[in-house]
């Protein structure tokens, strides 16, 4: 099979610059914060997104992509909500955000190789986006890549092409994950500040694995129910008077909520307030050592995701189920919701028989088959 600049050069007529990747991710616990300024704990996957590209003295942004058939050619001053439309999207958002935070960025040829499984919940998007920002900041000498400080700007444009360009309005963490993780640690982030904290994530050290199961259930964060978590969020803080829930945590909880008019916003602020205080309760139990604390943190935070949030489903709750019933130290669904992956603690030597139980679970509930895997935290986006 020809390598993908092989693949380049035959369908642009060149060589490409260079080739860029970015990784998908796994969020460890800390869901539904982004957006409320609280605290996530994602680690990078090892399933990655590539692009190969070159620069344009002009401003056409030629994309394609060995996995989908289409193929689109746009100005990046035709670039709009909505235009172009599907996975395009997410390539010429970049270029348009990048060039409206003041950057003098010129068109691309690109093709992308992505290797993060498509509506996983893996966040193949921000591994898309990151890869062509990665590409850009090089080609245009933005000099981007150099800083933890330029990181933040790449991650800044590529979450402002996910929200204004592909009308996917979800926060920062995906983006921040793709442009800060790095490898055998968990990414504390401070989505509130932008601030940002490795943490040691040594699970062989413990004997442990970290399995992702992919359900196969559909997922997608544009279809509204996103964006509904997202405006309860907003009325209860507004209701509330501070800018974001992130503002509550630390207040009597039970005085919180009696403040609010009804009961799914009452639930819905409950889940944002207890989860992002599990993240640095997760965070402590790393340091420690104490993985069954984490497991059973896992099982909490999936608990109020399904009752308080309501953005799990019966794939997840299958999974998450099964899995601590085979003597998983914890699992949780990871990710938006509505389908996507679930991650479980799992001892090494007990992989093959949760997995094998979750396979059994789906069969009997006559269910498409899940897809499984074992997981390490991996690097941030950079040159191949």
């Amino acid at each position: 099979m020809p390598s993908l600049p092989e693949t380049f050069a035959d369908l642009y007529g060149h060589a490409p610059d260079g080739v860029w990747s970015a990784p998908g991710r796994v969020n460890l616990i800390g869901e539904h914060t982004d957006y409320n300024g609280g605290l996530a704990l994602p680690i990078a996957l090892p399933h990655r997104t590539s692009c190969a590209a070159s620069a344009r003295d002009d401003d056409v942004l030629r994309i394609a992509s060995l996995q989908e058939e289409s193929s689109v050619e746009v100005r990046i001053d035709e670039v709009s909500a909505g235009h172009p439309s599907g996975w395009t999207a997410y390539v010429a958002g970049v270029l348009w955000a990048l060039r409206e935070a003041g950057y003098a960025v010129r068109g691309l040829d690109v093709l992308v190789d992505g290797q993060v499984p498509l509506g996983a919940g893996l966040s193949s998007s921000a591994a898309l986006e990151c890869s062509v920002a990665a590409a850009a900041s090089e080609l245009f000498g933005l000099g981007l890549l150099e800083s933890a400080e330029g990181r933040e700007v790449l991650a800044a444009a590529c979450q402002r092409a996910e929200n204004d360009i592909a009308g996917a309005p979800t926060g920062g963490m995906d983006q921040a994950a793709a442009m800060h993780c790095t490898p055998a640690h968990a990414l504390r982030l401070d989505c509130r500040d932008g601030a940002s904290t490795q943490v040691p994530f040594d699970l062989d050290a413990h004997d442990v694995v970290l399995l992702v199961t992919d359900t196969r259930a559909s997922h997608a964060l544009a279809d509204g129910q996103y964006g509904a978590r997202r405006d309860s969020c907003e009325k209860a803080a507004d209701l509330l008077g501070v800018a974001t829930l992130r503002e509550v945590v630390g207040r009597p909880l039970d005085e919180t909520l009696a403040a609010l008019p009804d009961d799914e916003l009452r639930r819905r602020t409950r889940h944002v307030v207890t989860e992002i205080e599990r993240v640095d309760s997760v965070v402590d139990a790393l340091r420690e050592g104490d993985l069954a604390e984490v497991g059973r943190l896992f099982v909490v935070s999936h608990e109020s995701l399904r009752d308080d949030y309501e953005v799990s489903c019966t794939e997840l709750d299958l999974v998450v189920d099964t899995a601590v019933s085979e003597g998983a130290l914890g699992a949780r669904m990871t990710g938006g919701g509505f389908g996507g992956s679930a991650i479980s603690l799992v001892r090494a030597g007990d992989v093959d028989r949760v997995t094998a139980a979750i396979e059994e679970a789906f069969t009997q509930a006559r269910l498409a088959p899940p897809v499984s895997f074992a997981v390490t935290a991996s690097d941030s986006a950079h040159r191949d």
